[in-house]
């Protein structure tokens, strides 16, 4: 497995990452603490060493779930989590906070729940424009100070955002959603990123799942999944009219020889080293699927016949519900 430099944070991360989400919500039933440290042992053990998770996931069960298999390979595993979505230990929304008070607060919680004492790179989660970035990235520049985080992120954050919080401390990494259905990032986030020396990690590299090929309809849903609920390409129809684009790169995969997913990781990865997705799985099956795209070779015809063939303008259904749209790009 080949590692990239992680922005200028002088961290080295896998060239694919791991999210660490379903594990333990959303999509569908959550593994158990065991289930979920054999899948991450498989992991690391075929070279990935970036695992990405957040205190809002499954109202902190999901850093929990990684304790074990982090206090276990400290030395080898590259820990992200993430702060400002509050919620409550029912897992009711009880909505943002960028407040330097609540950020230390929420640094200390993950630190105690992940079992560690430094989390590598420190997330906010979402912007509260309620509070001035310069704040909060001060607050969080602070725990860095104190060596309770090496490396600072942001997630979801417009170019304005991004330079006004690099002034206060340098940023690591921003986070945002990107694949070949989700490509608003190229226009300016990206560039930007590129122009600061910051890392552009996609999470959702495979459209939540649209882009394995695995969801036609609703049978194929299992347990408690949110996208045929609340998510906008999933929902009230929209899968069934995004399925003529996942054919179209279907076809693609068949000629190269590789899977459905495998392309539409392999197109993430061929737009730069600096770009660093980290897709997620509950199975291992999925998880070596997901490492074989980094055997596939892309061309620049072959990278044009992709999105030619997924056009941006011709996906059904935005990337997040009206009530929280808000939230993005802030």
């Amino acid at each position: 497995m080949r590692k990239v430099s992680l922005g200028r944070s002088g961290l080295e991360v896998s060239r694919l990452g791991f999210g660490c989400m379903g594990l333990a919500e959303f999509y569908g039933d959550a593994l158990s603490n065991n289930e979920a440290e054999q899948l991450l042992e498989s992991a690391l053990e075929r070279g990935v060493n970036f695992f990405d998770t957040a205190d809002m996931y499954g109202s902190g069960r999901n850093e929990e779930q990684l304790s074990g298999f982090v206090k276990k390979h400290r030395d080898e595993a590259v820990i992200a989590t993430k702060f400002a979505i509050q919620r409550g230990e029912d897992g009711a929304w009880l909505g943002l906070s960028n407040d330097p008070k609540y950020i230390k607060e929420a640094c200390n919680a993950s630190l105690k729940r992940l079992g560690v004492d430094v989390i590598d790179l420190y997330y906010m989660h979402r912007r509260d424009r309620d509070v001035p970035v310069e704040d909060s990235v001060g607050a969080m520049a602070e725990l860095v100070k104190e060596g309770k985080v090496r490396a600072l992120g942001l997630s979801e954050v417009s170019v304005e955002t991004l330079k006004q919080a690099n002034d206060v401390h340098p940023i690591a990494a921003l986070q945002s959603e990107y694949s070949i259905v989700t490509r608003e990032m190229e226009a300016e986030v990206i560039p930007t990123c590129r122009e600061l020396g910051v890392a552009f990690v996609a999470y959702s590299p495979l459209g939540r799942g649209l882009l394995t090929g695995a969801f036609r309809s609703e049978k194929d849903f299992v347990g408690n999944d949110y996208r045929l609920q609340a998510n906008p390409r999933f929902a009230d129809g929209a899968l069934e009219k995004n399925l003529p684009l996942v054919d179209r790169l279907a076809a693609i995969a068949k000629e190269k020889d590789a899977s459905l997913a495998q392309i539409a990781l392999a197109w993430v990865l061929a737009k730069g080293d600096d770009i660093i997705p980290i897709p997620g799985t509950k199975k291992l099956s999925r998880l070596s699927e997901n490492l074989g795209a980094l055997d596939v070779t892309l061309s620049a015809d072959d990278l044009k016949a992709i999105e030619e063939a997924v056009p941006v303008d011709e996906v059904a259904g935005h990337r997040y519900p009206e009530t929280t749209s808000s939230t993005l790009n802030a």
